[in-house]
């Protein structure tokens, strides 16, 4: 669910985007656009995580988002339910991207029977720094709680996320706005995105300005997204119950050269992304 803020305003129903609480959340098609991955970079990651570490069939993706890494989770075999808050998204993925099984749920707390189940799952996957909306201690041990309960002893959880170790240091990223231009549909899209370290909350809070040459007004979109440090993950995980197998920088879907079929994981954790694999221990 890169770059989507749970919790979209919904979808307008004439497929043109329109200003809403995220232009993405709310246009699926349109975010696929913006962020297209066709060779299932993601979701075939999340699967290798899962094999090498022999994770059962049974997996839920938390903030599947449009639905692409579900149902390539699906389409090698996995019996897996994707989740998010976005009625928008899952009404795309269900459309777009079927065999999953698509429900609305939070990721801050959600119990089996929210996502129509009364079987644990094997492994929960949250890729594309979705666990970094828990912007609280909160919310992060509400997650991991929800986890817990709806994994079976031995399940997994793989997550990949943004790495708030990187901005130890570091301004690269903050020194100037990002700018990005695509066209989708015939016409031209250009978002100016600005990042900004809260240290108080602890948060890198995003704003993003949209424009498009339709002649339809400018969209001033903000979130934010939980800096999180390595070791500060292992404590949070271990707290409920988590054995950490793997924690490193890369390589990984959207690492620098990006992850490829057959890479094992590093063992830094220096660089901008963040991957965990960790098992429920009791």
């Amino acid at each position: 669910m890169a770059d989507v803020h749970p919790g979209g305003t919904g979808d307008s129903g004439t497929g043109a985007p329109r200003a809403g609480r995220n232009l993405l959340t709310d246009n699926p098609a349109l975010y696929e656009a913006r962020f297209p991955d066709p060779d299932r970079l993601a979701g075939r990651w999340a699967e290798d995580c899962l094999r090498r570490h022999g994770a059962g069939p049974r997996v839920l993706d938390m903030g599947c988002g449009t639905g692409r890494d579900a149902a390539h989770l699906h389409s090698v075999g996995r019996a897996v339910t994707g989740a998010d808050l976005s009625e928008a998204m899952l009404a795309h993925a269900r459309a777009h991207h079927p065999g999953p099984a698509y429900v609305r749920a939070d990721l801050h707390g959600f119990a089996l029977r929210d996502l129509g189940r009364d079987d644990a799952f094997d492994a929960v996957v949250c890729l594309d720094s979705s666990l970094l909306y828990c912007h609280t201690n909160d919310q992060l041990d509400g997650f991991l709680a929800s986890c817990r309960r709806a994994l079976a002893p031995g399940g997994l959880l793989v997550a990949e996320m943004r790495n708030g170790a990187y901005f130890l240091g570091r301004t690269d990223l903050l020194d100037a706005p990002s700018v990005n231009a695509f066209t989708w549909q015939g016409t031209a899209y250009r978002s100016t995105t600005t990042l900004t370290v809260d240290r108080t909350a602890q948060l890198l809070r995003r704003t993003r300005v949209w424009t498009a040459d339709d002649g339809t007004p400018p969209v001033e979109q903000r979130s934010a997204w939980r800096l999180l440090f390595p070791h500060e993950l292992r404590h949070f995980l271990a707290a409920h119950g988590f054995e950490v197998l793997e924690l490193h920088d890369g390589p990984g879907p959207r690492t620098e050269p990006p992850w490829a079929a057959g890479e094992l994981p590093g063992t830094a954790t220096d660089q901008d992304r963040l991957h965990v694999v960790a098992r429920r221990t009791h």
